[in-house]
């Protein structure tokens, strides 16, 4: 399905409204689900390194440690779970709904590909929206960390900002977000592949949408850890 979208994305014709309507549907309508996880993970991450560090010392550091766990894990990873969640299972349901109602087959009886215009749209509309999510909940993440320096450990707002911008490159911003792209194209994939098999009705909707999470869930763990290791290997500063 993945070669068959590539191949098909580039010929017309083009379904830019279907495209745009599945942005709005994916990204603005996750936003503030994506703005409380990343103010969540933010503070978290600040709360349990400056009191962790702090029976070593090493309080003045939680600055740089956060902030790169941030940019380089935690949003990715956890912006990428929270939609996996919300859109992978709207995918599965959407699409797995069309089959058993036979509306995909409709859309080939009128000469019409369900490829551009049912995957297409939510593989664009996932990478593009997937990536921006994880810049505003990088931003919101680091945030929420500087507040719980200021407010909990007496790291002041100027220090925090130096630190993190000693810290972090833009290398480490970059391959965070390519990590999204990678997981963006699984989500959609496997909710429109795994719509597209679906059968036995609605409960075959209902195991659809279960399947999608649970997979996405884990491709994402599992593929966050060899990206991670090959960015170590080639464009992390050592």
């Amino acid at each position: 399905m993945l070669r068959q979208s590539i191949y098909e994305m580039f010929r017309r014709p083009f379904y830019l409204r279907l495209i745009l309507d599945q942005i709005y549907v994916m990204g603005v309508q996750s936003f503030v689900l994506v703005c409380v996880t990343g103010l969540a993970t933010g503070c978290v991450m600040a709360l349990q390194f400056g009191f962790g560090l702090a029976k070593f010392g090493g309080t003045l550091y939680v600055p740089k440690i956060s902030s790169l766990t941030i940019l380089r894990e935690m949003g990715p990873v956890f912006t990428s779970l929270l939609v996996a969640g919300r859109i992978g299972s709207g995918i599965a349901a959407e699409v797995a709904s069309m089959k058993v109602t036979q509306q995909i087959d409709a859309i080939r009886a009128l000469g019409t590909s369900p490829i551009k215009r049912i995957v297409i749209p939510r593989l664009i509309g996932s990478v593009v929206t997937l990536p921006t999510l994880t810049l505003f909940a990088n931003y919101i993440g680091l945030w929420g960390a500087m507040v719980i320096c200021k407010t909990e450990l007496g790291i002041g707002q100027a220090y925090f900002i130096s630190k993190a911008l000693e810290t972090i490159k833009s290398v480490d911003l970059f391959t965070g977000m390519l990590k999204t792209v990678v997981f963006a194209v699984f989500i959609a994939i496997a909710g429109c592949w795994k719509g597209f098999n679906a059968e036995g009705g609605t409960e075959g909707v209902g195991q659809a949408t279960t399947w999608v999470v649970v997979a996405s869930s884990i491709f994402i763990m599992v593929s966050d850890f060899f990206l991670t290791k090959l960015f170590i290997l080639t464009v992390y500063p050592h």
